[in-house]
């Protein structure tokens, strides 16, 4: 196997930079997941390591061999896109063995890796239907197989799961991390879904704008967010962001928020960032609370409550008990601990350590 390194490289369409001056080291064996909304350059990354794009400027390697210009049949990558691409032709075992037939592999060993490869992904049994007698999973699957048994030195993923049904892709999320673990392929996964990027990878690169705002664990990417950017795109619901002042460690808003013990922190322009699960109803008599807010709505989610209070014209998200129980514009008070709490420069979009 091999990782995949790329040094100072460019992409650029005419005048628009689509990625900009990337320095990136996917790991051998490794799952790096490149997380980004559209037009962030994630998809237009995986090209260049594919050679579907040209690179204008900087180089890649995958293992010790730089593929700039590298025709893609040469590269020994495989590639699992959104759609399928099955052929509807062909049976699910014709499908799977394509790029063997391509090499001209003799028929029995041909055979045989089918048969391994189909047993992998729970196919065996359906080895002689077409496509259109599968269910999406089971396309997906076959999609899979057939870059499995290429054993190349490199998977490249392209929102393979989008097209499937949250239920799917909660199997699928499983059975894919399963299998890259198992086939210890260096992987380079492509997605906008913040939750299959936590779920799938080894490491994380966030990317907006053509260049990585954060890179590392899904762990350290959620607790430790660099720049506004992460913080906003990590999380299900994402980080509440209310905007204000610090003030020698105090940030005030003008929804009514007050947060103390800040350190010394002074930002003309500062937003305040703080993940709905920190936030906590107060009962009457409890401790004392940031914000006493009116109920903007309550959603039931099964293992707990989303509470979303106005304040001003914020709308702030609170994670409460499952059995918790309010009534639209009930005035309730929320609070959180500082220490739970990030606070982001809105003109540098960095974060300020405190």
């Amino acid at each position: 196997m091999a990782s995949v390194v790329f040094q100072h490289v460019v992409k650029k369409f005419g005048a628009f930079t689509a990625v900009s001056d990337l320095n990136l080291e996917v790991r051998d064996k490794k799952l790096l997941v490149l997380l980004g909304p559209s037009g962030c350059g994630k998809t237009t990354t995986m090209r260049m390591v594919a050679g579907l794009e040209e690179v204008t400027a900087g180089d890649i390697f995958i293992g010790s061999d730089r593929v700039n210009g590298v025709l893609p049949k040469y590269r020994d990558v495989a590639m699992v896109f959104q759609s399928y691409a099955l052929y509807p032709h062909l049976s699910v075992a014709d499908n799977i063995g394509y790029p063997l037939k391509i090499r001209k592999v003799p028929e029995d060993k041909r055979r045989r890796m089918i048969m391994e490869v189909a047993r992998r992904v729970e196919l065996d049994g359906l080895l002689d239907r077409l496509p259109k007698q599968l269910s999406g999973g089971q396309r997906q699957r076959v999609a899979l197989a057939r870059a499995i048994i290429r054993t190349p030195k490199v998977f490249l993923m392209d929102e393979p799961l989008s097209n499937l049904d949250a239920k799917l892709r909660v199997q699928m999320r499983a059975e894919l991390k399963h299998l890259q673990h198992e086939l210890q392929v260096t992987t380079i996964y492509v997605t906008h879904d913040q939750i299959e990027a936590m779920t799938l990878a080894d490491r994380v690169a966030v990317m907006n704008k053509g260049v990585i705002e954060q890179l590392g664990t899904p762990r350290e990417i959620y607790n430790d967010p660099r720049t506004l950017f992460v913080a906003g795109f990590i999380g299900s619901p994402p980080m509440n962001l209310i905007d204000g002042e610090v003030k020698d460690g105090v940030f005030t808003s003008p929804g009514g928020i007050r947060v103390d013990g800040l350190g010394s922190a002074s930002v003309a322009r500062a937003v305040l960032g703080v993940r709905p699960e920190d936030i906590h109803v107060i009962p009457a008599g409890g401790a004392k609370a940031n914000i006493a807010a009116p109920i903007y709505s309550v959603e039931l989610t099964g293992e707990s409550t989303l509470v979303t209070v106005r304040a001003g014209a914020a709308l702030l998200a609170v994670r409460a008990d499952k059995n918790f129980a309010g009534d639209y514009d009930q005035i309730v008070q929320v609070g959180f601990s500082p220490e739970r709490a990030f606070v982001f420069d809105r003109q540098s979009q960095e974060r300020v350590d405190f």
